[in-house]
């Protein structure tokens, strides 16, 4: 069974798209988001005070909707402009902890890399492992852990620190369930928010190697 390692200099925590209009009160929105945002709290807690950095993205397009593209022709609220740039429903969620040093990474479309500058961020660092939380779990969350595996960065996927939305007739629980199998057996390492946190206090605790 995968057991990557925790280097707590050498992760980021890239939180997907904690946002209004994801977190509740959306046709978008995770029913388990105000909970999942909770979890995702403690957790940016726990990364910074092991020195992980932390990114937060939002997915968002420009004011006039000119690059939404396909997607607005699949997906309605997108089309209807939930995710504009000046809309309160693209804002990140109030109760969201962000802090002055974290990074707020805007991006485009559902992978955090696409049209970012996210791997340059990255790779400035030499950061080699990412922990990936946020809404929702089997397309933005999990477009961004595939896109992180490609390009060979470890990935922890964090199952009660991401969740998703019913669509098609198929529950949002039984949507996070296939998605966490299929990231478990080709793309990350699946937790929970506590064995991440655990992991990163142990990790913490070891004693500094000679460089």
């Amino acid at each position: 069974m995968t057991d990557f390692r925790v280097d707590p200099g050498r992760m980021a925590l890239v939180n997907i798209d904690m946002q209004n209009c994801f977190v509740e009160n959306s046709p978008l929105a995770a029913p388990d988001g105000p909970a999942t945002l909770e979890r995702i709290n403690h957790l940016l807690s726990a990364c910074r005070k092991a020195g992980v950095m932390v990114i937060h993205t939002a997915h968002v397009l420009r004011p006039d909707g000119s690059n939404m593209g396909v997607m607005g022709e699949l997906i309605e609220p997108v089309r209807d402009g939930y995710i504009n740039k000046d809309r309160s429903t693209s804002n990140l969620h109030p109760r969201l902890d962000v802090q002055p040093d974290d990074i707020i990474l805007d991006k485009p479309r559902y992978g955090s890399f696409h049209g970012t500058d996210l791997e340059l961020v990255l790779r400035n660092r030499q950061i080699d492992t990412l922990i990936i939380s946020g809404i929702c779990t089997n397309i933005c969350c999990e477009t961004t852990a595939r896109e992180a595996n490609m390009r060979d960065f470890r990935v922890f996927f964090l199952s009660d620190g991401t969740a998703t939305f019913p669509t098609m007739g198929v529950s949002a629980a039984e949507i996070q369930r296939v998605s966490l199998a299929t990231l478990a057996t080709a793309f990350a390492q699946v937790l929970s928010v506590n064995e991440m946190v655990e992991k990163l206090e142990s990790a913490s605790m070891q004693p500094a190697t000679a460089a």
